[in-house]
């Protein structure tokens, strides 16, 4: 509440001594104390200040002299304003109470001015003489009367059980500022449960003194601290207040008018605030102003809380030169970086979409240092921004595959189902812990659900894992738990389920019958990604024509055919392929039936001991007298990650190359570029003329008995 304080006139001769005092005391906080403004006085209490450009009179000479100088960071509080009045008591306005007043921070003026000094400097300019008299006790006892005393949002959040309690506080007795009532409900709302927030919210909506709170924030915007903005605003963001209304996008605006008040601590809210925040005009503008806040304070920052708050906020699309700037800002704050940090920079980074190898380094082994005792939500955070920066570290896998599997009695299964969906996605395949999750579906079935089956077979048929210790039986209860879900499961479920299990050379009858009927067929080739559907249906019809299925009716589905990627064979192997057997002896770029295609095709003997040429194989009249054999060049994707174990479609493809009577070499195009050609041809001249026995066709079955 203001406390009006009024001027007393007085023709006493000492008066102009006394007004040049004033004069004197005024020109010491010229620097303090913004423009003349008017204030309009609200019924609740609270005034906002507003700039005004009043004609030139002897009567508010004093105030003229402060029109330059304005600052922007300045800040005002009520409870030292002293208001200046005319003559009269009455204010001249219409209908609204406006005085010109001159506001001086408490904290930046530790003493008051004192207008009863002694001293009697003569002025003799015209103005009018002002005797200021101010009694000590009546001001302390019209203040205690009428300035309420601030709510405290801790003290208040812990009286009140509930959001409208709040505003229950607040309509009895409001106060400045508002921003308190908001960090109170804010505070009592985040320890509530998901189903009370929700009930406690639209009660906060419908309570009477919701409204009158959110205008009183709106006019107290722009004259409160500016942390007490950002933390109300933040506040608002997170008890759902939509952020499409006049209170959110106002309070947005005055950010951007205040933005230079900005110091570290400001910095770390409004970065929170605006990553909660969808985007659009008001905050992409507040975003770029941000952006170049930070690139003038970058090495400012001391806390690096509030640097990977920063990071976490600038965006994407924020210019690469700012990125370089705060990656190198954090490389050298990385020795004081604690375990929390650590963690958290993966998903800084990913926030920023900037891989930088050597934080991402340094921050694995701390990680992997302190891996006991990590939250479930930290490890899935981790692996997910490693995923979004494509970063592979095969030691920081290894540590939290190991820690789970360490504790597997301790974790829920659908827990280490998405830890094992985020690892199939990175491509690493930790076979103890995928054993342990196996043997856990076989001892308990009944957490199978439709979402989880489905996972569960695209993770083991994409690693190509196998334990064939419990192969069958783990198959089987899989198979036989979907089967259940039967006449509920979307089409495109069942088909993703089916096209594991064929890949996993397994064959449930139930699901592919109910598969094959026209009217799923014919919804999958007409809606939903249907080239992917089209994909995965040539993958079944393939598996039960060249694998041992026990699918014996006849398959004729008119599938589509699908845009044909151009293939490029390895010039570095077919040079090399040149050099040890010569032109003529081998085929490129060879297409097989089922829309297989190998790189490279040679025709030897049965003992693979000698190298046919294309010509003399016409003369050999038996199929049986040729060993074909097919050069496969693959990327190290084909392979999980750190290993060369074949992943899912690599294997089939091996698995049906050999039904089709081929021998199978790979070559990984990352190894063959580094060699010299010499250590090449050697290379490929001991893979062709092995005497090894060929690859099994159930080369996805891999054994960990």
């Amino acid at each position: 509440m203001l406390t009006v304080l009024k001027p007393s006139v007085s023709v006493d001769s000492k008066m102009n001594n006394r007004a040049s005092s004033v004069l004197w005391n005024l020109r010491q906080f010229s620097t303090l104390v913004p423009t003349s403004r008017t204030v309009r006085l609200y019924p609740l209490g609270f005034c906002r200040p507003k700039n005004v450009y009043s004609n030139w009179n002897p009567g508010n000479l004093l105030l003229n002299n402060f029109d330059n100088r304005m600052q922007s960071s300045v800040r005002y509080l009520f409870q030292d304003a002293l208001i200046f009045k005319s003559g009269d008591d009455d204010f001249q306005t219409k209908g609204i109470n406006t005085v010109p007043v001159l506001i001086v921070y408490r904290l930046l003026c530790p003493r008051r001015l004192s207008f009863d000094s002694e001293q009697s400097p003569v002025s003799d300019n015209g103005l009018k003489k002002i005797n200021f008299h101010l009694e000590a006790s009546n001001e302390d006892v019209l203040t205690k009367k009428t300035k309420p005393t601030p709510v405290n949002y801790r003290k208040l959040s812990q009286e009140c059980n509930s959001l409208s309690d709040v505003l229950d506080t607040y309509s009895e007795a409001p106060t400045f500022p508002s921003s308190n009532y908001f960090s109170a409900m804010w505070t009592i709302a985040k320890k509530m449960s998901n189903d009370q927030k929700h009930f406690e919210k639209q009660l906060m909506f419908n309570h009477p003194a919701f409204t009158q709170l959110c205008e009183q924030m709106m006019r107290e915007a722009k004259i409160m601290h500016f942390d007490h903005l950002l933390f109300s605003l933040h506040a608002m963001v997170k008890l759902g207040i939509p952020q499409n209304t006049l209170l959110v996008q106002t309070l947005l605006r005055v950010v951007q008018e205040r933005i230079n008040e900005c110091d570290e601590k400001c910095l770390s809210v409004l970065s929170t605030v605006l990553e909660a925040l969808e985007p659009c005009k008001n905050v992409d503008v507040l975003r770029a102003g941000l952006r170049i806040l930070v690139d003038q304070q970058i090495w400012k920052i001391e806390r690096v809380f509030t640097l990977q708050a920063v990071m976490k906020c600038i965006g994407k699309d924020a210019p690469i030169a700012l990125k370089r700037k705060l990656e190198m800002k954090a490389l050298r704050e990385l020795d004081r970086f604690s375990i929390l940090n650590s963690q958290r920079m993966f998903e800084v980074l990913a926030a920023m979409n900037h891989r930088s190898i050597i934080l991402l380094n340094e921050c694995s082994k701390m990680v992997i240092g302190n891996i006991h005792g990590c939250p479930f939500k930290i490890l899935i955070n981790i692996l997910q921004s490693c995923r979004d920066l494509r970063y592979r570290n095969l030691d920081l896998f290894k540590g939290i595959a190991d820690y789970v599997a360490t504790t597997f009695d301790i974790w829920k299964l659908k827990q280490v189902l998405f830890l094992l969906i985020l690892f199939e996605n990175l491509g690493f395949r930790h076979t103890g812990l995928m054993d342990l999750f196996m043997k856990k579906v076989v001892d308990e079935p009944g957490f199978l659900n439709m979402k989880s089956i489905v996972s569960i077979l695209h993770v083991y048929s994409s690693l190509n894992h196998f334990y064939k210790c419990q192969a069958q039986e783990f198959l089987d209860i899989v198979a036989s738990a979907l089967t259940g879900h039967l006449h509920h499961i979307p089409s495109e479920n069942l088909l993703s389920a089916v096209c594991a299990f064929c890949l996993m050379n397994h064959f449930p009858l139930a699901l592919i019958n109910q598969l094959l009927q026209k009217d799923i067929i014919n919804e999958l080739l007409t809606s939903g990604a249907v080239e992917r559907n089209v994909h995965k249906l040539r993958i079944l019809t393939t598996c039960l024509k060249l694998d041992d299925a026990p699918y014996h009716k006849a398959i004729d589905l008119a599938l589509p055919l699908l845009p044909s990627t151009p293939s490029h064979p390895n010039p570095k192997v077919a040079e090399v392929l040149r050099s040890l057997l010569g032109a003529g002896h081998f085929s490129e770029n060879v297409q097989l039936p089922h829309n297989y295609h190998i790189d490279f095709e040679i025709r030897m003997d049965t003992n693979r001991s000698q190298v046919l040429s294309l010509s003399d194989v016409d003369v050999v009249t038996s199929a049986t007298d040729i060993q074909r054999v097919a050069v496969l060049c693959v990327p190290r994707s084909t392979y999980c990650l750190g290993s060369t174990h074949p992943r899912g479609f690599l294997a089939m493809k091996m698995r049906h190359l050999k039904v089709m009577g081929f021998y199978v070499i790979l070559v990984n195009n990352w190894e063959m570029e580094k060699l010299e050609m010499k250590d090449a041809v050697t290379l490929l001249k001991s893979e062709i003329y092995s005497t090894e026995a060929p690859p099994t066709a159930d080369v996805n079955f891999q054994s960990t008995c």
